[in-house]
């Protein structure tokens, strides 16, 4: 007769690791409570953008508290900051059934005017201060702005001749009646940063009759000046003239002077209009 032995099996299973602390279901809209936005979507430059993020995996004491600090830095793609590093806490106290709460954090984004084309980067971390313990993730969002080529010196760029103060395209030929307005437009370029980002450039402008002499001068015709978080690499700027409905036909010469109040440059620009 066989025998039949009874052999006890122990199976030991290891606890589960304690579930990490994490940065969920990250959402970009272009207003608060909006619909969330593609990662391709491309805000304007100066727009202000809505951002939130749900905390899981937090730590809830005994009590039912709970203790989470977070803080956002927004940075260009050459990883310059965009705008003052955010801060933010969420603390309270759950109560049995709120046992699945899931925080979720919002904060804005504004991004200035002179802000370039690009993609931006926001940088994330949270702290469970009950645990001693960081989560950190990067999200992107794109940003649509103007593109400014660097200059080593103070420069008037772009200088065109319109037809109207909104017109989308400057003139091919700028070409006037007397008693046309003339409109220009262009940017200044190439000036120097002081402490804090500060800037200070003006210009002045004046016209010149077809033999030379001087028709009109406004030797300070605009200032601008100011400090910002986000270094400015370019001030737009504009003028109109209204021609003399008597005016002589012929071409006429505008003169843009523009200053550099920080690092005390200047720059002359020439450009040339006809009246028929």
């Amino acid at each position: 007769m066989l025998g039949l032995a009874l052999w006890a099996v122990f199976l030991w299973f290891a606890p589960a690791p304690p579930k990490q602390l994490s940065i969920e279901y990250p959402a970009i809209h272009q207003f608060e409570d909006g619909p969330d936005l593609a990662p391709d979507f491309q805000f304007a430059a100066g727009e202000t953008l809505y951002f939130d993020f749900q905390i899981r995996n937090y730590l809830k004491t005994e009590e039912g508290k709970v203790s989470l600090s977070w803080n956002a830095d927004v940075r260009d793609g050459a990883g310059t900051p965009l705008i003052l590093p955010l801060f933010g806490k969420v603390t309270t106290e759950l109560a049995p059934e709120d046992k699945d709460w899931v925080p979720r954090v919002r904060f804005e984004i504004p991004t200035p005017p002179h802000a370039p084309s690009g993609t931006y980067k926001i940088l994330l971390t949270v702290t469970d201060d009950f645990a001693k313990k960081n989560a950190s993730r990067d999200f992107t969002f794109q940003a649509r702005g103007h593109a400014v080529q660097p200059a080593e010196s103070l420069e008037i760029r772009g200088v065109g001749f319109y037809r109207s103060e909104e017109a989308p395209k400057p003139l091919a030929i700028p070409v006037y009646a007397p008693g046309d307005t003339v409109w220009i437009r262009f940017e200044i370029a190439g000036f120097k940063l002081g402490p804090q980002n500060r800037y200070d450039v003006g210009y002045g402008v004046e016209v010149l009759r077809p033999n030379g002499e001087s028709m009109f001068a406004q030797p300070e015709a605009a200032d601008e000046r100011g400090d910002t978080f986000y270094p400015r690499r370019y001030v737009p700027a504009g003028l109109s003239l209204i021609l003399q409905k008597d005016l002589r036909p012929g071409q006429y010469t505008l003169v843009i002077r523009t200053r550099d109040g920080v690092a005390n440059q200047k720059a002359e620009s020439r450009q040339t209009f006809s009246v028929e």
